[in-house]
Protein backbone atom coordinates (compact mmCIF):
# COMPACT_ATOMS: atom_id res chain seq x y z
CA UNK A 1 0.00 0.00 0.00
CA UNK A 2 3.01 2.41 0.66
CA UNK A 3 4.57 1.81 -2.53
CA UNK A 4 1.54 2.58 -4.45
CA UNK A 5 0.73 5.51 -2.48
CA UNK A 6 4.34 6.68 -3.05
CA UNK A 7 3.69 6.19 -6.56
CA UNK A 8 0.85 7.98 -7.03
CA UNK A 9 2.82 10.93 -5.13
CA UNK A 10 5.34 10.78 -7.83
CA UNK A 11 3.29 10.92 -10.18
CA UNK A 12 1.25 13.77 -8.93
CA UNK A 13 4.47 15.55 -8.73
CA UNK A 14 5.64 14.80 -12.16
CA UNK A 15 2.06 15.80 -13.59
CA UNK A 16 2.37 19.15 -11.69
CA UNK A 17 5.56 19.80 -12.93
CA UNK A 18 4.78 19.17 -16.05
CA UNK A 19 1.84 21.85 -15.72
CA UNK A 20 4.40 24.40 -13.83
CA UNK A 21 6.58 24.13 -17.25
CA UNK A 22 3.92 24.05 -19.80
CA UNK A 23 3.18 27.58 -18.40
CA UNK A 24 6.23 29.26 -17.97
CA UNK A 25 6.95 28.24 -21.91
CA UNK A 26 3.32 29.85 -23.21
CA UNK A 27 4.11 33.07 -20.49
CA UNK A 28 7.54 32.38 -22.43
CA UNK A 29 6.05 32.60 -25.71
CA UNK A 30 3.56 35.24 -24.97
CA UNK A 31 6.45 37.90 -23.92
CA UNK A 32 8.63 37.03 -26.69
CA UNK A 33 5.58 37.61 -29.10
CA UNK A 34 4.80 40.60 -27.27
CA UNK A 35 7.88 42.25 -27.55
CA UNK A 36 8.47 41.51 -31.23
CA UNK A 37 5.38 43.27 -31.82
CA UNK A 38 6.60 46.14 -29.92
CA UNK A 39 10.05 46.27 -31.61
CA UNK A 40 8.64 45.87 -35.22
CA UNK A 41 6.45 48.64 -34.67
CA UNK A 42 9.28 50.99 -34.44
CA UNK A 43 11.01 49.35 -37.36
CA UNK A 44 13.94 51.95 -38.01
CA UNK A 45 14.90 51.73 -34.31
CA UNK A 46 15.12 48.19 -34.95
CA UNK A 47 17.16 47.89 -37.76
CA UNK A 48 19.52 51.20 -36.03
CA UNK A 49 20.16 48.84 -33.45
CA UNK A 50 21.06 46.09 -35.16
CA UNK A 51 23.15 48.30 -37.67
CA UNK A 52 25.33 49.46 -34.41
CA UNK A 53 25.10 45.96 -32.92
CA UNK A 54 26.73 43.87 -36.13
CA UNK A 55 29.21 47.49 -36.80
CA UNK A 56 30.31 46.22 -33.06
CA UNK A 57 31.06 42.88 -34.15
CA UNK A 58 32.68 43.30 -37.38
CA UNK A 59 34.78 45.96 -35.23
CA UNK A 60 36.04 43.13 -32.80
CA UNK A 61 36.80 40.87 -36.38
CA UNK A 62 38.73 43.84 -37.70
CA UNK A 63 41.01 43.80 -35.35
CA UNK A 64 41.90 40.23 -34.68
CA UNK A 65 42.31 40.52 -38.96
CA UNK A 66 44.97 43.52 -37.96
CA UNK A 67 46.36 41.86 -35.38
CA UNK A 68 47.25 39.00 -37.43
CA UNK A 69 48.88 40.98 -40.07
CA UNK A 70 51.42 41.55 -37.90
CA UNK A 71 52.20 38.37 -36.35
CA UNK A 72 50.78 34.97 -38.54
CA UNK A 73 50.69 33.12 -35.49
CA UNK A 74 49.34 34.05 -31.60
CA UNK A 75 50.95 31.75 -28.80
CA UNK A 76 50.74 29.05 -31.20
CA UNK A 77 47.35 29.62 -32.94
CA UNK A 78 46.86 30.82 -36.36
CA UNK A 79 44.25 32.81 -37.60
CA UNK A 80 41.56 30.30 -38.82
CA UNK A 81 42.05 28.58 -35.28
CA UNK A 82 41.61 32.34 -33.71
CA UNK A 83 38.76 33.20 -36.01
CA UNK A 84 37.22 29.81 -34.89
CA UNK A 85 37.50 30.77 -30.90
CA UNK A 86 35.82 34.45 -32.06
CA UNK A 87 33.48 32.98 -33.45
CA UNK A 88 32.58 30.32 -30.41
CA UNK A 89 32.27 32.85 -27.98
CA UNK A 90 30.18 35.76 -29.78
CA UNK A 91 27.40 32.44 -29.92
CA UNK A 92 27.15 31.73 -26.80
CA UNK A 93 27.62 36.01 -26.08
CA UNK A 94 24.63 36.26 -28.06
CA UNK A 95 22.47 33.98 -26.28
CA UNK A 96 23.12 35.46 -23.49
CA UNK A 97 22.68 39.16 -24.42
CA UNK A 98 19.29 37.86 -25.94
CA UNK A 99 17.89 37.61 -22.97
CA UNK A 100 20.40 40.08 -20.35
CA UNK A 101 18.78 43.63 -20.92
CA UNK A 102 17.18 43.54 -17.75
CA UNK A 103 20.14 42.94 -16.00
CA UNK A 104 21.95 45.80 -16.94
CA UNK A 105 18.89 47.99 -15.95
CA UNK A 106 17.66 45.86 -12.63
CA UNK A 107 19.06 48.59 -10.16
CA UNK A 108 17.88 51.62 -12.37
CA UNK A 109 14.41 50.74 -13.36
CA UNK A 110 13.41 48.16 -10.86
CA UNK A 111 14.81 48.78 -7.43
CA UNK A 112 15.20 53.12 -7.96
CA UNK A 113 12.60 53.39 -9.74
CA UNK A 114 9.95 50.47 -7.78
CA UNK A 115 9.34 48.61 -10.80
CA UNK A 116 10.10 45.42 -8.93
CA UNK A 117 6.98 45.71 -6.42
CA UNK A 118 5.11 44.79 -9.49
CA UNK A 119 6.91 41.87 -10.08
CA UNK A 120 7.25 40.40 -6.76
CA UNK A 121 3.22 41.06 -6.72
CA UNK A 122 2.82 38.47 -9.66
CA UNK A 123 2.26 34.57 -9.36
CA UNK A 124 5.36 34.06 -11.27
CA UNK A 125 9.29 33.48 -10.35
CA UNK A 126 10.24 37.09 -10.03
CA UNK A 127 13.76 35.87 -11.87
CA UNK A 128 11.81 34.49 -14.95
CA UNK A 129 10.25 38.08 -15.58
CA UNK A 130 13.46 39.87 -15.19
CA UNK A 131 15.14 37.88 -17.72
CA UNK A 132 12.27 37.06 -19.85
CA UNK A 133 10.20 40.56 -19.90
CA UNK A 134 12.06 42.06 -22.99
CA UNK A 135 14.84 40.91 -25.56
CA UNK A 136 17.57 42.25 -27.76
CA UNK A 137 16.75 40.79 -30.62
CA UNK A 138 19.56 42.72 -32.08
CA UNK A 139 21.67 40.19 -30.28
CA UNK A 140 20.97 37.68 -32.81
CA UNK A 141 23.60 38.89 -35.32
CA UNK A 142 26.20 37.83 -33.50
CA UNK A 143 25.22 34.15 -32.70
CA UNK A 144 24.63 33.82 -36.85
CA UNK A 145 28.22 36.01 -37.26
CA UNK A 146 29.83 33.94 -34.64
CA UNK A 147 28.48 30.51 -36.81
CA UNK A 148 29.78 32.21 -39.79
CA UNK A 149 33.62 33.00 -38.56
CA UNK A 150 33.24 29.07 -37.06
CA UNK A 151 31.95 27.72 -40.47
CA UNK A 152 34.36 30.00 -42.62
CA UNK A 153 37.34 29.08 -40.29
CA UNK A 154 36.28 25.18 -39.94
CA UNK A 155 36.82 24.88 -43.10
CA UNK A 156 39.65 26.24 -43.47
CA UNK A 157 40.71 24.01 -40.99
CA UNK A 158 39.35 20.95 -42.49
CA UNK A 159 36.92 20.42 -39.43
CA UNK A 160 34.59 18.02 -40.07
CA UNK A 161 31.30 18.95 -39.04
CA UNK A 162 29.52 15.34 -37.69
CA UNK A 163 26.61 15.05 -35.50
CA UNK A 164 28.47 14.33 -32.50
CA UNK A 165 30.89 17.73 -32.83
CA UNK A 166 27.45 19.60 -33.73
CA UNK A 167 25.75 18.11 -30.36
CA UNK A 168 29.13 19.03 -28.33
CA UNK A 169 28.81 22.40 -30.28
CA UNK A 170 25.28 23.20 -28.50
CA UNK A 171 26.20 21.80 -25.15
CA UNK A 172 29.29 23.72 -24.96
CA UNK A 173 27.46 26.77 -26.53
CA UNK A 174 24.61 26.31 -23.69
CA UNK A 175 26.87 25.42 -20.84
CA UNK A 176 28.95 28.91 -21.82
CA UNK A 177 25.57 31.34 -22.00
CA UNK A 178 24.48 30.24 -18.66
CA UNK A 179 28.47 31.03 -17.28
CA UNK A 180 27.63 34.17 -19.00
CA UNK A 181 24.10 34.92 -17.73
CA UNK A 182 25.56 33.46 -13.95
CA UNK A 183 27.95 35.77 -13.74
CA UNK A 184 26.05 39.03 -14.73
CA UNK A 185 23.11 37.57 -12.20
CA UNK A 186 25.36 37.91 -9.47
CA UNK A 187 26.57 41.42 -10.18
CA UNK A 188 22.75 42.09 -10.73
CA UNK A 189 21.92 40.79 -7.16
CA UNK A 190 23.92 43.52 -5.77
CA UNK A 191 21.44 46.04 -6.53
CA UNK A 192 19.27 44.64 -3.42
CA UNK A 193 21.78 46.61 -1.46
CA UNK A 194 23.54 49.15 -3.00
CA UNK A 195 21.56 52.05 -4.72
CA UNK A 196 23.57 52.76 -7.77
CA UNK A 197 21.83 53.39 -11.33
CA UNK A 198 24.64 52.01 -12.93
CA UNK A 199 25.87 49.38 -11.27
CA UNK A 200 29.14 47.17 -10.92
CA UNK A 201 28.47 45.34 -14.62
CA UNK A 202 31.01 47.90 -16.60
CA UNK A 203 34.33 47.19 -15.83
CA UNK A 204 33.73 42.78 -15.80
CA UNK A 205 31.77 43.20 -19.13
CA UNK A 206 34.86 44.47 -20.57
CA UNK A 207 36.97 41.24 -19.21
CA UNK A 208 34.43 39.08 -21.36
CA UNK A 209 37.13 40.21 -24.40
CA UNK A 210 40.13 38.36 -23.02
CA UNK A 211 38.12 35.30 -23.36
CA UNK A 212 38.46 35.68 -26.67
CA UNK A 213 41.95 35.02 -27.55
CA UNK A 214 43.91 31.77 -26.93
CA UNK A 215 44.70 31.97 -22.76
CA UNK A 216 47.99 31.08 -22.89
CA UNK A 217 49.28 34.47 -24.23
CA UNK A 218 48.16 35.43 -20.33
CA UNK A 219 50.06 35.11 -17.35
CA UNK A 220 49.49 31.80 -15.00
CA UNK A 221 47.58 34.58 -12.26
CA UNK A 222 45.18 36.04 -15.03
CA UNK A 223 44.34 32.13 -16.55
CA UNK A 224 43.68 31.31 -13.11
CA UNK A 225 40.91 34.18 -12.45
CA UNK A 226 39.62 33.49 -16.42
CA UNK A 227 39.12 30.05 -15.37
CA UNK A 228 38.38 29.91 -12.30
CA UNK A 229 36.82 33.54 -11.16
CA UNK A 230 35.39 34.84 -13.44
CA UNK A 231 35.47 32.09 -15.82
CA UNK A 232 34.71 34.08 -19.88
CA UNK A 233 38.27 32.45 -20.76
CA UNK A 234 37.34 28.92 -19.46
CA UNK A 235 33.73 29.34 -21.59
CA UNK A 236 35.40 30.09 -24.57
CA UNK A 237 38.97 28.54 -24.75
CA UNK A 238 38.52 25.04 -23.99
CA UNK A 239 35.11 24.24 -25.99
CA UNK A 240 36.90 25.83 -28.91
CA UNK A 241 40.14 24.04 -28.46
CA UNK A 242 38.38 20.56 -27.52
CA UNK A 243 36.18 21.51 -30.93
CA UNK A 244 38.72 21.99 -33.18
CA UNK A 245 40.61 18.89 -31.57
CA UNK A 246 44.04 20.80 -30.11
CA UNK A 247 45.69 18.91 -27.17
CA UNK A 248 45.85 21.60 -24.31
CA UNK A 249 47.46 21.48 -21.02
CA UNK A 250 45.88 21.50 -18.43
CA UNK A 251 42.40 20.25 -19.82
CA UNK A 252 39.77 21.57 -18.36
CA UNK A 253 36.43 21.08 -20.82
CA UNK A 254 35.07 18.34 -18.48
CA UNK A 255 34.87 21.08 -15.82
CA UNK A 256 32.70 23.39 -18.11
CA UNK A 257 29.22 22.20 -17.27
CA UNK A 258 30.42 21.90 -13.27
CA UNK A 259 31.23 25.41 -13.27
CA UNK A 260 27.87 26.00 -15.11
CA UNK A 261 25.86 24.29 -12.79
CA UNK A 262 27.64 25.70 -9.61
CA UNK A 263 27.83 29.41 -11.07
CA UNK A 264 24.26 29.43 -11.48
CA UNK A 265 23.23 27.82 -8.22
CA UNK A 266 25.47 30.14 -6.71
CA UNK A 267 23.73 32.97 -8.61
CA UNK A 268 20.15 31.79 -7.79
CA UNK A 269 20.92 31.76 -4.22
CA UNK A 270 21.82 35.18 -4.39
CA UNK A 271 19.20 36.12 -6.32
CA UNK A 272 16.56 34.23 -3.78
CA UNK A 273 18.06 35.90 -0.72
CA UNK A 274 18.01 39.55 -2.21
CA UNK A 275 14.24 39.07 -3.00
CA UNK A 276 13.76 37.93 0.84
CA UNK A 277 15.57 41.40 2.24
CA UNK A 278 13.79 43.63 -0.82
CA UNK A 279 12.51 46.96 0.61
CA UNK A 280 10.16 48.22 -1.45
CA UNK A 281 10.69 52.03 -2.16
CA UNK A 282 7.21 53.45 -1.23
CA UNK A 283 6.55 54.65 -4.38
Amino acid sequence: MNMQSQSLRKKSRLASAGRTLQSHVLLLSNYFLQYAKVQFGYRADFFISLATSFAATIFGLAFVLILFRKAPQLAGWSLPEELFLYGFTLVPYGVFNVVSANLYNFGNDYIIEGKFDRVLLRPVSSLFQILFETFRLDALQGIATGLFCMGWAGHRLHVAWTWERLAMLAFFALCASIIYLSIFLMLTTVSFWFDDRVGIHPPIWNVIAFGRYPLTIYSGAVQFVLCWIIPFGLASFYPSARLLGRAVTPEYAPFIPVVAIGFLALAITLWNFGTLHYSSTGS
